[in-house]
């Protein structure tokens, strides 16, 4: 039987709870609430990964740097696979990605920032739609189920006017305008997230599995999340997927997804709602807090192509004066002031108060000392 999250969490606040209780730091590692370490660290601190969560990096970096103005903390937007192999290799102290390390990937190793044998955490702090964007001559909304969306981008649907878009848009006067899918060129979290909705979504249509490299050779290829963009903004008859935050920034037309008998478009509200409704991956370590989402939820309210961005770190690192710069970023992060200027900045859900339990135990489990 399927646990939600929710309920996963709510089972283990009270252990949660004595965790930090016990594990506290000795490092001026302050309070969420009031603005972590404020004041209490200096250095600098590179990473990267994720092109999805640079909005929310930004402002996170900004409030963080406010008030630790002795750091200087850079990232590299340059994709959530080039994240992943940099915080490896040893080149990054934390990374963004859109997805976790699978179990195999961490039984492999090594890690080489870590301490031989040090576990890393991977923090669900950046919670985001993605949105399906599109760019159509005399079209500004669109209905769409999940085979649709796949015929869209498996290339069996060429034309705008098919049928099967039709059937679902009735009123809509649709052109028979060639479709051009657009996607990603790098290995994207992005990607492996999208490609799991149609997976999970629509399986007798989209009969790849999930993977952060675009799995066929057909349609587009663009750069990053800004590519995406770019490329369905330049053109007519274009059909991408991105970040939500950024189809805003460019006021691009977007689809509504079917779940049930409705059609939800995206919003923070819509894409918090899944992952509260999901479980955690089982097989992880304490403090690796991977979560399986249900792409197939006919919830009301639910909007199911949702990218679950993670923050990245080791428990302990081979390089000790790293580590309270990371906690104290991680810490504000994560704290209601970070995910408030995230949300601001970038629309993204801020986590519920009991994940943040759980992220903040994790986080407190970074050897400081």
């Amino acid at each position: 039987m399927k646990i939600s999250r929710i309920a996963q969490v709510g089972a283990v606040a009270a252990v949660a709870a004595l965790a930090l209780a016990g594990c506290a730091s000795n490092e001026p590692t302050g309070n969420p609430s009031d603005g972590p370490a404020a004041g209490g660290l200096s250095g600098e601190l590179a990473g990267g990964g994720a092109s999805s969560q640079e909005v929310a990096v930004q402002a996170w970096t900004a409030g963080f740097q406010t008030a630790n103005p002795e750091v200087t903390i850079t990232y590299d937007p340059a994709g959530s696979g080039a994240g992943r192999e940099s915080f490896q290799a040893g080149a990054f102290p934390f990374a963004g990605s859109d997805r976790a390390f699978t179990v195999e990937e961490i039984e492999a190793g090594p890690f080489d920032a870590c301490v031989d044998g040090s576990g890393i955490i991977e923090l669900p702090t950046y919670i985001s739609p993605i949105a399906v964007i599109f760019n159509l001559e005399g079209v500004d909304t669109l209905n769409l189920d999940a085979a649709t969306i796949a015929g869209l981008f498996a290339g069996t649907i060429t034309t705008w006017n098919d049928p099967a878009i039709a059937a679902l848009n009735p009123d809509a006067t649709l052109p028979d305008t060639a479709v051009t899918p657009v996607h990603r060129a790098d290995d994207s979290g992005t990607t492996e997230n999208f490609t799991d909705y149609l997976f999970q979504a629509a399986p007798d249509v989209w009969t790849s599995e999930p993977d952060g490299v675009w799995p066929l050779s057909t349609g587009e290829a663009a750069q990053g999340t800004s590519g995406v963009v770019s490329a369905v903004a330049g053109g007519n008859g274009t059909i991408g997927y991105a970040d939500a935050s950024r189809a805003a920034e460019e006021g691009l037309s977007t689809v509504a997804v079917q779940v049930g008998e409705e059609f939800v478009e995206y919003s923070p509200e819509a894409a918090a709602a899944i992952v509260d409704a999901s479980p955690f991956e089982e097989g992880r370590g304490e403090g690796d807090l991977a979560i399986a989402l249900d792409r197939t939820s006919a919830e009301a309210g639910v909007y199911p192509i949702v990218l679950i961005s993670y923050m990245i770190a080791c428990q302990e690192y081979a390089d000790a004066a790293v580590a309270p710069l990371v906690k104290g970023y991680l810490e504000y992060i994560a704290s209601p002031e970070g995910q408030d200027e995230a949300a601001a900045a970038a629309g993204s859900a801020p986590i519920s108060d009991t994940l943040r339990e759980q992220v903040t135990a994790a986080i407190d489990s970074i050897v400081t000392e």
